[in-house]
Parts: C-alpha cells; sequence; structure tokens
C-alpha cells in the first residue's frame, strides 16, 4: 500500500514558495480535541533576513508595486477581495479548526477581512495630501504636501484573529504601496497561507509580500530589529509590545502596536437590563473571551447589581460549548497552554476571596472531552487589588464590581494600565456622553460593546498601545508625509544685500 506523505505548508519569500533553512517543522493542532490538522515549517533568522532581502529588493530596486498608479494597485486589491470572498466559507473553517471559534463567528471574520481589502482599495484612489497659502518672506512659494508608502514593513499578528487581524494590516500596508515581511502566530497560520496563495494568484509582484512561519522569539523578534525593516507593527500581549518597541529602537523604525486591556463595562441602573445583559455576554464570551477589547470588568450600580448579576448567570450557564464546526456558543480555548493559564486566573480569582457565580472549571462533557474548554465564568464581590481584576486574562471569566455615584463609576473604569476599550450603558443621553468622555480608552461604546467598522480608527491609550489601525489613520500609519516646496520666482532672490 501506497502511503502519502503531506509536505508541510511553506514560506512565501520574493513569489515563491521555500522550505525553511532549519528543516524543522511545527505541528498545527485542533483545539477542540487535540488532534494534529496539518504541518508547516518552522523559519530560522536566515528565512526572515532572506523575505526581508527581497521585500527591500521589491521597494527599493525593482519598485514596481511602489511606482505602479493607485488605480492599478486597487484594481489587484480589488481582485483580492473578490477571489476572498469566493473562498469565504473554506477560510472560516480553516479558522474554526485552527483557532477554536465557532464556525459563525469564523464567518464574519472572513467576511469583515473581505470588507477591508474593498475599504483600502477604494480609499487609496481619492484624494489625498493637502496645499498650503505660505508667507512670502522668500519670495512667492508654493508648499504641499503628499503622503508616500513607509518602505519595508514588518508585520505580526496574533492567534485570537488568525486571518482578520492580519488583513487589518496587510491590506493598508500594500494599499499605499508597501513591500510586507508578514508574521502569523505559530499556533494558526493556516489560514494566512491560504491567503498568500490568493496574493500569488491575484499578481502581487515578486517580494511585495512576504509570508515567514516559526515563532516570535526567531522571526518576530528579526523583524523589530532587523535595520532594513523600515516599519513593525504588531498585535499582541503588552510584555512583548515593549519588547518590540526596544529592538526597534536600533534605527528609529515606525511602530503600531495594539496591545492588552482589561476594560471596564459600565452598567448604570436605569439600563435596559435585557440588552445590557446581551451586550455585556457578547463582550466577554465571544470568541471564548479571547479578545483584546474584551468587557472583562462589569462595573454595576449597586441598585442594579442584583438584577443584573442574576439574569447574568443564568444566560452563561444556558451558553452551549463544543465542537466550533457545530457553531455552538462558545469553542475552545486555541491551546492547552492557554488553557491552563485561565484555570489558574479561576484559582487565584477563588483564593482570593472573589465568588464564582457559574463555571470555574474545565468542561469535558460531549464533544469537551479531548479538547481545551472552559466553562464560562462569573465571579462577583470582586475589589481592585485582586489579579482577576487587574490582569488581562484573556478567556470567559469575567468580574463584577459595584459602584454608588457617577464619579465612582468613572474612577473604578480608569483604574488600570490599560486603555483599549470600554462601555456605558444608561437611558441618560447627557450621562453616557460625560462618563464616556472620562474614560480613557481609545474604543469605546454607548449602549452596546465589540461592534467594530473598517472606517473606524482601532487603538488604546496607555499600556495598551500607539498607533491606530482601520479607517483613514490605518492607511496614514504605513505612509510618509513629505513636504514640498517650489520657489514660483523668475528673480534671484537677493537675500544677501551686499552682493
Amino acid at each position: 500500500m501506497n502511503i502519502t506523505v503531506k509536505e508541510p505548508l511553506k514560506n512565501y519569500i520574493a513569489g515563491q514558495w521555500k522550505d525553511s533553512s532549519t528543516g524543522r517543522t511545527r505541528k498545527i493542532i485542533n483545539p477542540a480535541n487535540g488532534e494534529i490538522i496539518d504541518t508547516v515549517v518552522e523559519s530560522g533568522k536566515e528565512d526572515v533576513k532572506n523575505a526581508i532581502a527581497a521585500a527591500k529588493k521589491s521597494f527599493y530596486e525593482s519598485g514596481e508595486w511602489r511606482r505602479m498608479c493607485g488605480q492599478d494597485r486597487a484594481d489587484i486589491l480589488f481582485k483580492i477581495a473578490r477571489e476572498l470572498d469566493n473562498v469565504k466559507e473554506k477560510m472560516a473553517e480553516l479558522d474554526s479548526r485552527n483557532q477554536g471559534k465557532p464556525y459563525r463567528e469564523a464567518l464574519g471574520d472572513i467576511q469583515d477581512a473581505v470588507y477591508c481589502f474593498r475599504y483600502y482599495a477604494g480609499l487609496i484612489t481619492k484624494p489625498c495630501g493637502g496645499v498650503y497659502d505660505v508667507n512670502d518672506e522668500f519670495g512667492p512659494m508654493h508648499s504641499y504636501m503628499v503622503h508616500e508608502p513607509v518602505g519595508v514593513c514588518g508585520q505580526i499578528t496574533p492567534w485570537n484573529y488568525p486571518l482578520l487581524m492580519g488583513i487589518w494590516k496587510m491590506a493598508p500596508a500594500l494599499a499605499a504601496g508597501n513591500s510586507i515581511v508578514f508574521k502569523p502566530a505559530s499556533l494558526t497560520p493556516l489560514s494566512t497561507v491560504k491567503m498568500f496563495e490568493i496574493f500569488d494568484k491575484a499578481g502581487l509582484p515578486a517580494g511585495a509580500a512576504n509570508l515567514v512561519l516559526g515563532s516570535g522569539d526567531t522571526v518576530g523578534s528579526e523583524l523589530a530589529a532587523s535595520n532594513d525593516v523600515d516599519m513593525v507593527t504588531f498585535t499582541g500581549s503588552t510584555v512583548v509590545g515593549q519588547e518590540i518597541m526596544r529592538a526597534a529602537a536600533g534605527n528609529l523604525k515606525k511602530v503600531g502596536l495594539e496591545l492588552g486591556g482589561k476594560s471596564p463595562n459600565v452598567i448604570f441602573d436605569d439600563a435596559d437590563l435585557e440588552s445590557a445583559v446581551e451586550w455585556a455576554m457578547i463582550g466577554i464570551f465571544f470568541n471564548q473571551g479571547e479578545v483584546c477589547s474584551a468587557g472583562s470588568r462589569i462595573i454595576v450600580q449597586d441598585t442594579m447589581h442584583d438584577r443584573f448579576v442574576k439574569r447574568l448567570v443564568e444566560r452563561a450557564e444556558a451558553i452551549t460549548i463544543g465542537d466550533p464546526l457545530k457553531d455552538p456558543d462558545m469553542g475552545p480555548l486555541v491551546s492547552e497552554e492557554q488553557m491552563n493559564k485561565v484555570l489558574d486566573y479561576i484559582r487565584i480569582g477563588k483564593e482570593e476571596g472573589a465568588k464564582c457565580l457559574c463555571g470555574g472549571c474545565r468542561a469535558t462533557e460531549g464533544d469537551c472531552a479531548k479538547g481545551f474548554f472552559v466553562k464560562p465564568t462569573v465571579f462577583d464581590g470582586c475589589s481592585p487589588d485582586m489579579r482577576i481584576v487587574k490582569e488581562e486574562i484573556f478567556g470567559p471569566v469575567v468580574t463584577v464590581q459595584t459602584f454608588s455615584t457617577e464619579g465612582e463609576a468613572t474612577l473604578m473604569a480608569n483604574d488600570t494600565e490599560y486603555g483599549l476599550a470600554g462601555a456605558v450603558f444608561t437611558k441618560d443621553c447627557a450621562r453616557a456622553l460625560r462618563v464616556i468622555k472620562e474614560i480613557r480608552a481609545g474604543i469605546t461604546w454607548i449602549n452596546c460593546y465589540n461592534p467594530t467598522f473598517n472606517e473606524a480608527p482601532w487603538g488604546g491609550y496607555k499600556m495598551s498601545g500607539v498607533g491606530r489601525e482601520l479607517g483613514p489613520h490605518g492607511l496614514e500609519e504605513y505612509q510618509e508625509i513629505k513636504q514640498v516646496n517650489i520657489n514660483l520666482s523668475e528673480t534671484p532672490l537677493g537675500w544677501y544685500e551686499n552682493e
């Protein structure tokens, strides 16, 4: 009997699929059952340097993508969007199996990725720049500003949104005319590999988009430190973001960081109970709570507390958990390591004296028997000094605190080193606007939680990062601004009177 051995998925460098220089491979695991889905190459520094060199040659030497007119670049990006739309169901299945999110959530991610490519394909054909009416101290002058691509962009993404977070970076960077070296999360690279197959089919010039598979310690570190990389962007933990910023100082490259969060969800007693509970569920249990902007700190008014918590626990206990391809409410966490981290925080919360009202353990029934599942967990009676209140857990665990006055609610909301997101629920429009203005976070919602739009900027304050993704700001992140000044006079300036 002949047995076919499937080759590991490869890097994509200078328009070619290539093995890694290390000869090592990594097994990709289905978190729902612990089974091996696929195998990918594990790259070394030599592979990263080759990819950077290909991007540098593409940008600075051939310049085919950089010099292409905006409409032609847009046509290729629109083609990429069409190709992705044609295979969105298969891509969603890949993300669901690889990351663990329910299929419908994965499908929503891929659809958003299609929209993102379309948005930036359209945006780059629109007017940009500026013309300035300047003083005539030096004679008649004309001054204007243009946007230009940064150059070689290293891009590093997390495992919680395997393809979508990548498209948030790749679409604007390519739209602006940059050449990219992309590193997906080592746990969830499968849909990204398929995305580069679409790039190849769409006719991106060789070297304009390069893919390197491997660990953050090797691939990510090299991208951050290389003097041949002009910009590095990263989405992930604050600790790693700090390391990237330090490494990037070598050549003062541009840096974009979207990092951790411990976001407040403030609920006043006049809020609609059912709506507030439903949005709070989305805020913390969507994508198994593996969301940087998750509403992991519920701050509810004391006069609303009992009603709200009772209903929240009822809804949390009714959540279905299982095989993500069967579309339950929640799937598994991405890995055994992440599951154990979340379970450890649950143990810490109990030891700290918080009241675990539901969940608080691993799910092992039925389809969950072999996977990395954690039951939705609600902690009540929490105080600001508890680790489960202060530290990012990145799982289906929410803490509940109470407040009496509006001022107290604002202080509690801002009592964190992070500043990524936050929400306010109230029927009082003036109060909603007052409180949301005081919350120190980059993404906020009123009477909802988590809606995100390609047209609006995304990013945080404080330890949640620097820079913005999405919207026009997302394109500007991948551009430099050049000032051009033109002398319109036909006569010498005559500045030196003695001449």
